[in-house]
């Protein structure tokens, strides 16, 4: 078996994986991702113990106990281009041999779980509630880079970009099915599904006008209005697309919940937005424990 070059696999000097600075021992099989590094420390507080702690750049990881379930809580940072980076280390942490740098031969699967915070696209779906990603759409192309035809819902894409007239300048719209073991343990009664866009950027990309204008000004109306055999798209934010494709090609389960902290049909914000956060944290901790 060919060993993967030091440029490919990339260590720092004291064996850790690059940008997570990272071993293998430091994580648990059951992770929680955040964008901010600053929720990192509002999940672990609820934590039993705390084992281990780290930081390089924006990456923030802690793993500890709840409830007797080991669990790393992982900043991400923002956008597609960060979960190609956590998503891709974390994998050469549980199945790759880092000294020999070889493949391992018995395969590790993680348990991903995405805490949060996103706008609303439906009326119906009010700020301070919960959203479960059943599928990931993409339009940030990243996932685009790698042999991922395995793992699309081609006829869904399809249906999606003739309703929406996609312009073929942009990258071709993706679409990824959650892990459907996550999806069953963290289903509940206030929390509603659909299908949670992810833009490559925040403020053009999700249909922002600051300055600049837009290339569709009517993009978000045929995304909030499309429907597929009933799923409709709840809401919109930067990682849930790459998550799960990079999660399907690497053999792991992941799900993505959200906050919605504001209703983008309606004009709505949360009157206290930390609130339905540090309820969605409590809400995924005790799901993972049971």
């Amino acid at each position: 078996m060919n060993k993967i070059a030091p440029s490919e696999l990339i260590l720092n000097p004291d064996g850790s994986i690059y940008h997570l600075n990272l071993k293998p021992e430091h994580i648990a099989k059951d992770i929680i991702f955040v964008g901010d590094q600053n929720r990192v420390a509002k999940i672990s507080k609820h934590f039993d113990s705390i084992e281990f702690e780290t930081q390089k750049r924006e990456f923030k990881t802690i793993t500890g106990t709840y409830k007797g379930k080991r669990i790393s809580v992982m900043s991400t940072g923002i956008g597609p281009d960060n979960i190609d980076i956590v998503m891709n280390e974390l994998d050469a942490l549980v199945n790759i041999d880092l000294i020999n740098r070889v493949p391992l031969k018995e395969h590790t699967k993680l348990n991903i779980v995405r805490i949060g915070t996103s706008g609303s696209l439906q009326a119906d779906i009010p700020v301070d509630s919960f959203v479960l990603a059943k599928y990931g759409l993409g339009f940030d192309g990243m996932l685009l880079s790698y042999d991922c035809d395995e793992v699309l819902e081609s006829d869904f894409e399809d249906a999606f970009i003739k309703h929406t007239n996609w312009s073929p300048r942009k990258a071709r719209p993706y679409i990824v099915k959650n892990s459907r073991e996550l999806q069953t343990k963290l289903s509940g009664d206030k929390v509603f599904q659909g299908v949670t866009a992810t833009a490559v950027g925040f403020y053009g990309p999700q249909g922002r006008v600051l300055r600049l204008p837009i290339q569709d000004p009517d993009l978000n109306n045929k995304i909030d209005n499309f429907e597929y055999n009933g799923v409709r798209i709840t809401n919109l934010e930067m990682e849930t697309s790459a998550i799960y494709g990079l999660s399907k090609l690497l053999g792991h389960n992941a799900c993505s919940m959200n906050a919605i902290i504001a209703n983008r049909a309606n004009g709505t914000f949360s009157e206290d937005p930390y609130k339905p956060v540090e309820e969605l944290i409590i809400y995924t901790l005790n799901k993972l424990a049971q």
